[in-house]
């Protein structure tokens, strides 16, 4: 079938809404089509040229953000925190590693999330699951959870808004290397990781006052204060993707415009599936999430269907298995697909595979499992021949308390303390940086 903006719509489309009020859904998607661009073309392209060096192993990909953004929780202060705590974990990998790092945030449009049953019950009442506020609300109330078109409009507006922001923090100041390194070892001070570590922020440290000596500083060097946060999200919600497509007008590629990259998950990803389908026909580069019962004749089935030029820069798989499967399941995978001249950039999300349920009933992740995973990625890439190219990770700018360990020895009981996440536990600042630091050895050599 020839490929078109909606001809999606042939094909299965899972984890999509019920919409009650069809009238509704398609003046959403009208007004959608009619509006800006939330990025351009131009972005996407040097984001693949970024890319090519991570597929070639000569730059770093680091992809993180929230599980899922909220129209609630929204504030320039909470973007602000975690365009901080991005910038401070490429500091500490661009300098470990030796190369530059492509920086992806889960933001500006990380807004669906797929469920693993379309119902939710508590106290025997049984409502619509929750997917995420722009499709239904969190509160469970049976009006709330009524899925609205017209969440798609505000969705729209709150990634405006936050690409509005994260442009003039990239500009503006707050990327300066200098204040980052300042944060860091603010970071460094207050905990007791290894003395290596200690070392790793302080030679950080003179080697920003070395160049500082030379000349090379803020004011004359772009690349000192300024940076670049690419935007990404899940594509699944495919009347909003079809809606916000648009053709470029230098090139006549065709480019979805909700945000530079795009990824499928788990749950969607069908070779033969709506979702697959749809993102073959776009310019973006693509993500696809590959879990335990994943094989290496799905990665090529989909490089095929996502890739088929087999352009580098162009399609990422990203490896969420968990740490207690990991080491059975992953080295096989990539021993085959060693064999083939593929352009793949593999990147690890150990987040989704180490979830568990507490005693009192939270979810949480344990960051101890999170490093594992994290580490078994490295060391079975290279052992098979394979670039380790990036890290997926679910995390925030601010002080929760949502996924337990790490060096402030986070605890089950102390989850209750703030516990905001709408879905999935995220890392807060202090872990998510701590972990760049204990894996800024594995991008050495």
């Amino acid at each position: 079938m020839q490929w078109t903006m909606d001809s999606w719509r042939n094909f299965r489309a899972l984890q999509q809404p019920q919409y009650d009020n069809i009238d509704e859904l398609k003046y959403a998607e009208k007004k959608l089509r009619l509006l800006p661009p939330l990025i351009f073309a131009g972005e996407v392209r040097n984001l693949k040229d970024s890319l090519k060096d991570v597929n070639d192993g000569n730059a770093f990909l680091l992809q993180g953000g929230d599980c899922a953004e909220s129209f609630a929780n929204f504030s320039a202060v909470n973007i602000r925190d975690m365009f901080k705590v991005i910038l401070q974990m490429a500091i500490v990998l661009t300098y470990s590693g030796g190369k530059p790092v492509v920086k992806i945030g889960r933001v500006a449009g990380q807004f669906a999330k797929p469920r693993s049953s379309d119902f939710e019950e508590q106290n025997g009442i049984k409502l619509p699951s929750y997917r995420g506020d722009i499709i239904n609300g969190f509160e469970f109330e049976e009006s709330s959870r009524i899925a609205n078109p017209n969440r798609m409009i505000d969705a729209y507006n709150q990634s405006a808004a936050t690409l509005n922001l994260l442009r003039a923090f990239s500009r503006g100041g707050l990327a300066d290397l200098h204040e980052i390194q300042k944060w860091n070892v603010g970071f460094i001070a207050k905990t007791d990781l290894d003395k290596k570590y200690h070392d790793l922020c302080e030679n950080l440290s003179q080697t920003l006052k070395f160049m500082e000596a030379c000349g090379i500083n803020s004011k004359n060097t772009q690349s000192i204060n300024e940076t670049i946060l690419y935007t990404s999200h899940e594509a699944l919600l495919l009347p909003y993707e079809e809606a916000l497509t648009r053709v470029d007008s230098l090139t006549g590629e065709i480019y979805d415009c909700s945000a530079h990259m795009l990824w499928i998950g788990e749950r969607t990803r069908g070779v033969d599936d709506a979702h697959v389908h749809f993102l073959s026909g776009v310019k973006n580069p693509i993500g696809v999430k590959i879990g335990p019962d994943g094989s290496s004749d799905d990665i090529l089935k989909l490089s095929d269907a996502l890739n088929p030029q087999n352009e580098a820069g162009k399609f990422n798989v990203i490896i969420r298995m968990g740490a207690d499967k990991i080491k059975d399941k992953l080295p096989n995978i990539f021993k085959n697909i060693s064999k083939e001249k593929r352009n793949i950039i593999f990147s690890i999300d150990p987040m989704h595979g180490n979830t568990v349920k507490t005693s009192n009933n939270y979810k949480t992740r344990e960051f101890d499992k999170i490093l594992s995973e994290v580490k078994s990625f490295f060391e079975i890439a290279k052992s098979e021949g394979i670039n380790p190219g990036g890290i997926h990770l679910e995390m925030t700018g601010q002080d929760v308390t949502e996924c337990t360990g790490g060096a402030f020895k986070l605890t089950q009981d102390e989850l209750v303390n703030r516990y905001e996440t709408q879905c999935d536990p995220r890392l807060n600042a202090n872990q998510a940086l701590e972990l760049a630091f204990l894996i800024a050895d594995e991008l050495k050599g």
